[in-house]
C-alpha cells in the first residue's frame, strides 16, 4: 500500500478506514474519501502508538497498521541520493571542501541505515554538524568557562555531573565532547556505545573516527525521531537545535544550513 493523507481517494482509503475502525479508532463511514474523520482517526492511532502525530498515513503507519508499503514506496522516501557534496558545500560555505568529499558519505550512509534519509532528517543532521563542528571533521570539545573552573583542570566541571552519568576525575575529560554530535557524558558513551556494539567506555576516543561519529550522530537522531519531526513540522528550529544540545548554541549556524538546504533541495 502507498501512504495515503487527506484528500485521497480509492479502495486504499476504504481498507485503511476498515483497520482504523477494526482497532477501535471510528474514522465514520468506510467511503473510500480521506476527509477529516479518517484524519482524526489516524492521528488518534498514531498518538496511541507513540508515532509522529500528524494524520499522514506514512511507512510507519502503514507497518504499525498491519500494512505492507509497496517497495517503490519505501525507496521513495530517501532523498539521499539528492545529496551531492556540491550542495553541501552551500550549506558550509567556510570549511573546506576535502573534509565534505571524506565524510559525507559516511555520514549519509548512517542516516541511510537508520531509515532517515528523508529531507527533514538529513537537513537536521547535516545543520548539527554545521553547528557543532563547523569544518565537517569530528572533534573534541574545546575548554571554555562551562566545563572548565577557573584555574581547574580541563573539564573538571563535568567531573561529577550527574546529569551526564560521570562518577569523578577524570571523568569529566575522559567523556568530554566528541565526535560530529559532540557525544557527552559517561552515561551517553555508555548507552550509545552498547547500541553500537563499540566500548566507548574503555576507548572513548574512538567516537572521533569519522564513521563511528557517522554512526553515533545518525543513532542520537533516531532516538530523538519523533521529537525532532514534530518541531520541524512546526518550523520550530530552536526547539529542534534544543532536542540535540539542549539549548541554543550555535543556533544561528544550525539556521543558516538548514534553511538553505532546505532551498536547494526543494529545488
Amino acid at each position: 500500500m502507498k501512504p495515503l493523507k487527506i484528500d485521497d481517494f480509492g479502495p486504499d482509503v476504504a481498507l485503511l478506514q476498515q483497520r482504523l475502525k477494526a482497532l477501535g479508532f471510528n474514522p465514520g463511514k468506510v467511503d473510500q474519501d480521506f476527509g477529516t474523520g479518517t484524519e482524526a482517526a489516524v492521528i488518534a492511532f498514531q498518538k496511541s502508538e507513540g508515532l509522529l502525530a500528524n494524520g499522514i498515513v506514512d511507512i510507519k503507519t502503514l507497518l504499525a497498521l498491519g500494512f505492507e508499503p509497496e517497495p517503490e514506496t519505501v525507496a521513495a522516501h530517501s532523498i539521499i541520493q539528492n545529496v551531492t557534496v556540491g550542495l553541501v558545500s552551500r550549506m558550509f560555505p567556510a570549511t573546506p571542501l576535502d573534509n565534505i568529499k571524506k565524510n559525507l558519505p559516511a555520514v549519509l550512509g548512517a542516516l541511510e541505515k537508520q531509515q532517515l534519509g528523508d529531507r527533514n532528517m538529513i537537513l537536521m543532521a547535516l545543520s548539527t554538524i554545521r553547528a557543532e563542528t563547523a569544518g565537517f571533521v569530528p572533534i573534541d570539545e574545546g575548554k571554555s568557562r562551562f566545563n572548565t573552573s577557573p584555574g581547574g583542570k580541563p573539564f573538571d566541571l563535568y567531573d561529577h555531573r550527574k546529569d551526564l552519568g560521570n562518577q569523578g576525575p577524570p571523568d569529566g575529560s575522559q567523556f568530554k565532547g566528541r565526535g560530529f554530535i559532540q557525544l557527552t557524558g559517561r552515561s551517553n558513551y555508555k548507552t550509545i556505545g552498547d547500541k553500537l556494539k563499540i566500548d566507548l567506555i574503555t576507548n572513548p576516543t574512538k567516537a572521533n573516527d569519522p564513521q563511528i561519529a557517522a554512526d553515533i550522530l545518525a543513532l542520537f537522531l533516531k532516538t530523538k525521531e519523533r521529537q525532532i519531526r514534530e518541531a520541524l513540522i512546526d518550523d520550530d528550529l530552536r526547539q529542534a537545535r534544543r532536542l540535540v544540545n539542549g539549548g541554543s548554541h550555535g543556533l544561528a549556524e544550525f539556521t543558516d544550513a538548514f534553511r538553505t538546504g532546505e532551498r536547494l533541495l526543494s529545488a
